[in-house]
């Protein structure tokens, strides 16, 4: 039992060991602090980009092609479906890592649902949230393969 430990007398022994792992412990850390200051850090080279596509794949929905976003593209702004719980920020940061441009401002615009009819059949045509993304001058995004 726990509480009669404190009646027993300690014995010389334990004082010993417990130095030793003490001195083990702090030999380990002296080490590997010593690993860490020879391995060489990375340099970085500027102007480039590396690709971080992350978690575009649940931001954006995918590349809104009409023909208002056509003439869109020739002011340097790309029109995206994007979903509905997504944010200015994270679309940013989408379209950054995913097409490797650089993104100057992002405006959302929320499609409410409609009612449409079909015949006697009632029924809502569904809402979806949008974003129009204007880049850097001179840079490109390549929505439709060729």
């Amino acid at each position: 039992m726990p509480l009669l430990d404190f009646f027993k007398k300690k014995k010389p022994g334990k004082e010993k060991k417990i130095e030793k792992e003490l001195k083990r412990k702090e030999g380990k850390e002296k080490e590997k602090k010593a690993e860490k200051a020879e391995k060489p850090k990375a340099k970085k080279v500027l102007g480039t980009k590396k690709k971080k596509a992350g978690r575009a794949f649940a931001v954006l929905e995918s590349p809104h092609i009409t023909e208002k976003a056509t003439n869109l593209a020739e002011q340097n702004k790309y029109v995206f479906k994007v979903f509905s719980n997504s944010n200015k920020i994270e679309i940013k940061k989408a379209i950054e890592g995913l097409y490797e441009v650089d993104v100057i401002d992002v405006k959302i615009i929320n499609v409410h649902r409609r009612r449409r009819r079909l015949g006697r059949q009632r029924g809502w045509k569904k809402g979806y949230k949008k974003a129009i993304v204007r880049i850097k001058k001179g840079q490109k995004i390549e929505i439709m393969p060729r």
